[in-house]
Order: C-alpha cells, then structure tokens, then sequence
C-alpha cells in the first residue's frame, strides 16, 4: 500500500512540476495572453489608422476641397488671386 501512495505522490508531483514549468506550463500560458492583448490593442490602432485613411480617401475622391487643403498645406500652393506672405523669426 505505500509503494502505491509513495507512486501516486510521485506522479502528482511530476504532472504539478510538468504544469507548472515543463512545455505548455501556465507560465507559458499566461505569456500567450499578455502577448495577444498586446497585438489586439495594436490592431485596434491599426484598424483606427486604416479607418481615417480610408476616409481621406473618400474625401480626395469627392470633392475638390480637400485637395485644394492637401495642396496649401503639404505643398504650400496658393490660389492666383491670393499673395503670400512669410513671416521669419527674430533670433534671439
């Protein structure tokens, strides 16, 4: 009877060491989820990113407004009735 209870206690406490720190542990488990919580809120950026990209798409396609406000801001264009002027900061 005490090689059986002796054998029982050895197994349990190989499977509780296999559980715990062999391969596919709840250690290793637990990594997993942090690392899928960490890609699931880059995605959520990402599906944001995409999301107003998308709509300066739509906007370009549409409409000449927005090009019009891509062109003065990026290129710095201005209309032929318009007059420019810069402005350049004193050095201290």
């Amino acid at each position: 009877m005490r090689i059986l209870i002796l054998f029982l206690l050895l197994l349990l406490a190989a499977l509780q060491y296999r559980l715990w720190f062999g391969q596919l542990s709840i250690t290793d488990y637990l990594r997993q989820q942090d690392e899928i919580a960490t890609q699931q809120a880059s995605n959520q950026e990402l599906i944001k990113r995409n999301r107003m990209l998308l709509a300066d798409v739509n906007d370009l396609r549409q409409g000449l407004e927005a090009i019009e406000e891509r062109a003065r801001n990026e290129l710095g264009l201005i209309a032929e009735d318009e007059v420019f002027f810069r402005i350049i900061p004193q050095d201290p």
